[in-house]
């Protein structure tokens, strides 16, 4: 399973965001029952922790947390859900 977004890419536009989003869905396809959240219900809720701890996530990659959010950080989001706790 690949990740469709490391902890360096950057998402800039809608369109990037739209390829961004459909490699995730490529992904599910191929893998989905390997995700850890594979459900609606439990990707919703993974995608609420991380957004709710992101902070966290940014400062163990050496990097700011966008203070007013971009595109990055909502693609960066929905990937993390796919495994987050």
């Amino acid at each position: 399973m690949t990740n469709p977004l490391a902890p360096n890419d950057r998402i800039t536009d809608r369109e990037a965001l739209c390829a961004f989003l459909a490699r995730l869905r490529a992904e599910y396809d191929e893998s989905g029952t390997e995700w850890e959240n594979g459900t609606l219900d439990a990707f919703l809720e993974a995608l609420e922790a991380w957004v709710s701890s992101a902070p966290a996530w940014y400062a163990n990659h050496g990097q700011a947390l966008p203070a007013e959010g971009d595109w990055t950080f909502f693609a960066r989001a929905l990937s993390a859900a796919r495994h987050y706790e």
